[in-house]
């Protein structure tokens, strides 16, 4: 069972006083991935200093949640048939929806902090409960398009954009605004730093036409012209755009504290610079950071990474 601790309206004392409305929602959920560590992400965000650097930013925290996700740890040895703790992450991403849903109705933008990837399934499953259409920019090594007949690991995690997007329902029941179909679309759906994709993923890219830009297309275009057509791809008659960052689609020499390591990522420079470029837009209308593994974190140095990224997200500039 989930239960949430809501702390709504505690937040000022972290306002930048602008009017620009924040709720952040704190998720310690690892089950939907392959090693222990993820559960421990937000409280490492947070004693990484992410408050103070909101601070810099021009949005006040009107609301606090923290959801009390699955307490147990992943565990790799773990062997319940194709799709591993379907119970839990349904659980986890219904009481997720329901706080981002609420959190959107009153005008503050959702900063989600995971946990494992299968915590985007109930951020896109919430903005989409009252039928809005949602861009979703999504950073990643991996293209989290597994099915449950696909995935080599049965982690569902790796199935979270497959379960968005309607190609993968692994036994998780309905969630909120992705019962019964959904407002996140495909032609409105950009993933960036892939450099790890499975056969199966493959041909379901091809086949259904997702937008992709692995490292290569960053490393021939550069970062600036990425965001860009991503931005026009996400933001194609929606009402607003979804980034889900999971730490892993940086390199690992500069975040090594995730689950799933693969050379050859986005440099710091780029990641604040996509960052940076995505709050210029104005369309950010909910984020969720994924995939710090406390673990396996060297002095917080991805923590750390990951919550300057968000403050870039969030409007913080040099100067």
């Amino acid at each position: 069972m989930t239960n949430r601790k809501d702390t709504r309206g505690s937040g000022g004392r972290y306002s930048a006083g602008s009017g620009r409305k924040l709720h952040l929602i704190q998720v310690p959920f690892g089950l939907g991935a392959g090693r222990p560590g993820n559960e421990a992400g937000p409280e490492s965000m947070i004693q990484a200093g992410l408050l103070r650097q909101l601070r810099k930013t021009a949005y006040e925290v009107t609301g606090e949640s923290r959801l009390n996700a699955a307490g147990r740890q992943a565990n790799p040895a773990v062997a319940e048939g194709p799709v591993k703790h379907a119970a839990e992450v349904g659980a986890m991403c219904r009481s997720v929806s329901e706080a981002v849903a609420e959190a959107s109705e009153r005008g503050e933008l959702p900063l989600v902090l995971g946990g494992d990837h299968s915590v985007t399934i109930g951020v896109l499953a919430g903005l989409a409960a009252k039928e809005r259409r949602v861009g979703v920019i999504y950073f990643d090594a991996h293209a989290g398009l597994h099915t449950e007949a696909g995935s080599p690991s049965g982690h569902i995690g790796g199935m979270s954009l497959a379960v968005a997007l309607g190609y993968a329902r692994p036994a998780l029941g309905d969630v909120g605004g992705l019962a019964g179909g959904s407002a996140i679309r495909k032609q409105n759906v950009v993933l960036i730093g892939v450099r790890d994709v499975e056969p199966e993923e493959r041909e379901l890219i091809l086949s259904e036409g997702i937008t992709v830009f692995t490292m290569h297309e960053i490393d021939r275009m550069g970062i600036e012209a990425v965001i860009g057509k991503a931005l026009e791809i996400a933001g194609d008659g929606t009402d607003g755009i979804h980034v889900s960052f999971s730490a892993d689609c940086l390199d690992p020499l500069e975040a090594p504290g995730v689950g799933m390591q693969v050379p050859g990522g986005l440099t710091y420079r780029e990641a604040h610079f996509a960052c940076e470029l995505l709050a210029e837009s104005g369309r950010i209308a909910s984020i969720d950071m994924v995939e710090v593994n406390a673990m396996l974190d060297e002095s917080r140095r991805t923590a750390r990474l990951a919550i300057g990224l968000i403050a870039s997200l969030l409007g913080k500039r040099i100067l």
